[in-house]
């Protein structure tokens, strides 16, 4: 447990200083974290193409930053579990394929939304 400090803007910068590696470290290194950011640039781009509501836009939003936070935390786990044992045991197979399972089905809901939002707008171009 952390004692209690003093309030200081330099440890509140320097902790955004780590939590912005932490989003780079994953965009650099996770191959799957580019594709999550293609396609939430794709549809960042396609809100404001088809200029989708402000509901729209917040769910697309915590859509797709589902997805991120979800691969944030199974890059966590995974590094962790690496850093215990890199032998196969079935705990950290567990953990690992866990997590891997809450990004594939935030991923998932993410094109189900996508499908929902944009799905209509892109059959009335066609």
């Amino acid at each position: 447990m952390q004692k209690n400090t003093k309030f200081s803007i330099k440890k509140r910068v320097k902790s955004f200083k780590y939590a912005f590696n932490g989003f780079w470290l994953l965009i650099h290194n996770e191959h799957n974290s580019r594709i999550h950011l293609f396609f939430a640039v794709l549809a960042v781009t396609g809100g404001f193409y088809f200029n989708i509501s402000t509901t729209e836009w917040l769910v697309l939003l915590l859509t797709f930053s589902t997805v991120f936070v979800a691969e944030f935390f199974n890059s966590s786990i995974e590094a962790l579990a690496d850093k215990i044992t890199e032998e196969k045991h079935p705990h950290i197979k567990k953990a690992k394929d866990t997590a891997a399972g809450g990004v594939l089905f935030a991923a998932i809901i993410s094109v189900i939304v996508g499908i929902i939002i944009f799905g209509p707008r892109l059959l009335e171009i066609i």
